[in-house]
């Protein structure tokens, strides 16, 4: 999700779908809508833009697993993400975590 309007997501799409692991959707929130809403609006950025953020969200729209972070170097492992989507397809609970700096 990006602050970017739809148009310019657009166009960074084209540059990237050629390459491999890089063809996903991306959402366009001009006005932080939604973002205000996750609570992921780095007030702090030079420019409005949202902390990164991974969450998993069941068929039925429930948040089944998120990671939070405001720092953009820490992400979750795909390992970890990959696990968790698993649950869902086996439809077990999860928990929300955020992330913790070490």
């Amino acid at each position: 999700m990006s602050v970017d309007p739809r148009e310019k997501i657009q166009v960074m799409r084209e540059k990237l779908k050629n390459n491999p692991g890089l063809d996903f959707p991306m959402l366009s929130d001009a006005d932080h809508q939604v973002i205000d809403r996750y609570g992921l609006l780095n007030d702090q950025a030079k420019r409005p833009i949202p902390h990164p953020a991974t969450y998993v969200i069941d068929q039925q729209g429930l948040v089944r697993w998120r990671f939070v972070e405001v720092d953009y170097k820490i992400r979750p492992a795909n390992e970890d993400v990959l696990k968790e989507l698993l649950k869902v397809r086996q439809d077990k609970p999860m928990k929300n975590k955020s992330a913790k700096k070490s």
